[in-house]
């Protein structure tokens, strides 16, 4: 293992230190230059050590549950739609437009026009958008909440907006 401070092999236990608000696992000549830390807040950097028969729980010899990194896909607003390719192939031709000319309008290349009407690739999110756009379907599976439907047909007035109505009485 090297040193993450000086990049040298650690001889030895390497010393978990906390270095201007960072932890590192550093060489003994490099530990004094930190403070150590008693406490790992890192999961990454120690090990975990495991029984033979580990629990869940929070009861002595449990195992901790690591929490899922995100990625790309939490981010998306929803699931896209089973037949994506169907809808856009079928949106398209009620326009009038080739593959081709869709392409020129979303500023992709045709190739990638006929992969995702032929279900061989997925969409990514600015080519889904502007599919959606130009297209004007939806591709994307989010049931609204009764909340945003609220929102989209009452407008309520704000703490601002009650702000603004009172200085105009006087």
């Amino acid at each position: 293992m090297q040193c993450e401070m000086c990049g040298e092999t650690i001889r030895g236990i390497p010393k978990l230190v906390r270095v201007e608000g960072a932890e590192l696992q550093v060489c003994t000549k490099c530990e004094k230059f930190g403070t150590e830390v008693q406490q790992p807040r890192r999961k990454d950097l120690v090990r975990p050590e495991t029984s033979k028969t580990p629990r869940s729980g929070t009861g002595p010899g449990a195992v901790p549950q690591l929490r899922r990194k995100r990625d790309l896909f939490d981010y998306m607003e929803g699931d896209i739609v089973d037949d994506y390719a169907a809808r856009i192939r079928k949106a398209r031709m009620d326009k009038g437009f080739t593959s081709k000319d869709l392409a020129m309008q979303i500023k992709e290349r045709e190739h990638l026009i006929k992969k995702i009407e032929n279900s061989e690739l997925i969409p990514e999110e600015d080519v889904r958008k502007k599919l959606e756009k130009i297209l004007e379907i939806r591709l994307i599976d989010a049931p609204e909440t009764e909340s945003e439907k609220k929102v989209q047909s009452k407008l309520t007035p704000t703490l601002g907006d009650l702000t603004i109505i009172k200085k105009v009485k006087k």
